[in-house]
């Protein structure tokens, strides 16, 4: 462990973004530092949100980093193909791609390790043969890199955007037309450092296509192609288009259906990778994978069918 005292130096600034300044760490870092007791102002132990006053003694320890192994576990996953180079998986709602913070064990790499012969040794120690993921509460088929030159084949067809692929959501309101391109530049948001948004100081290029597939009372569902892979793109465009995707609670708060008198909830985003198509990278052949919406989505397009 490594221990720090700081002098305080100003006066009447919360005590996580003093220190997040001052220690070159992310907010959340230091606040589960403070939250777990290893931060100290004279001698006493505190809270984020504490104001520090000028000559404070602040006392801070910082234990020893997480070695970063990738632990295999028997999580039952479905698999759509694996070979000795790729597996290619139909990720469920509610799974995180990789050990990250918060999410140390029980992620869909730990999975794959344990049901994988072996693993790529590119892309980091938590993270091999990764070049693109899903979010949490998305689901739908995602492939991973099993060995290092299809990790660099796949990486090369990701960034020449001829991966072919399409998801299907179910956004909040209803379009006017019946399909459309969404062209509006995506990056960090300039309130919320862990959010994406349109109105960023560092934009880049987003391009998103959609087509109606059914409309409801109050919302539409939608075949969405991507042909830019930013972060949350789909989320972050529909958003900004005052269509945010049913059930988002970040960049929609759209979480409950109205049935007659009653609030039906959303369980999660209704945004579902439902196809994947590439060149296997080793072998040259064209392959191609589809998915059926999973249950959660299918139950709330029937109560949305029974509304409309």
């Amino acid at each position: 462990m490594e221990k720090k005292t700081i002098i305080a130096d100003t006066e009447g600034q919360r005590l996580d973004r003093y220190l997040a300044e001052k220690l070159q760490m992310t907010r959340a870092s230091v606040q589960k530092l403070i939250k777990d007791g290893l931060v100290t102002i004279d001698g006493q132990k505190t809270k984020p949100g504490h104001t520090i006053r000028q000559g404070q003694a602040i006392e801070i320890t910082i234990p020893e980093p997480e070695p970063q192994v990738l632990v295999p576990e028997p999580i039952g996953i479905d698999i759509l193909y694996m070979d000795d180079f790729l597996v290619v998986v139909n990720k469920p709602p509610g799974l995180v791609v990789y050990p990250a913070a918060g999410h140390r064990r029980g992620t869909l790499m730990n999975a794959i390790a344990y049901h994988a012969k072996k693993l790529a040794t590119v892309g980091g120690p938590l993270r091999p043969g990764v070049m693109h993921r899903l979010d949490k509460d998305t689901s739908g088929v995602m492939v991973v890199a099993l060995d290092d030159r299809a990790y660099y084949g796949l990486v090369e067809q990701f960034s020449q955007r001829t991966v072919k692929r399409h998801y299907i959501t179910i956004v909040h309101g209803s379009l006017r037309q019946e399909t459309g391109e969404i062209d509006l530049p995506i990056g960090r948001s300039r309130t919320h450092r862990k959010k994406f948004s349109t109105k960023t100081s560092s934009p880049k290029e987003a391009r998103t296509l959609w087509q109606v597939l059914e409309r409801f009372k109050d919302a539409t569902m939608l075949k969405v192609v991507l042909k830019t892979g930013r972060t949350h793109q789909i989320r972050v465009h529909f958003s900004a288009m005052g269509h945010p995707v049913l059930g988002d609670c970040i960049y929609g708060r759209k979480t409950y259906i109205k049935f007659g008198k009653q609030k039906i909830r959303v369980p999660r985003q209704m945004l579902h990778a439902q196809s994947l198509g590439f060149v296997h990278p080793i072998t040259g052949k064209k392959i191609h994978f589809e998915t059926p919406l999973p249950e959660d989505m299918t139950d709330i397009i029937r109560l949305l069918r029974g509304i409309s």
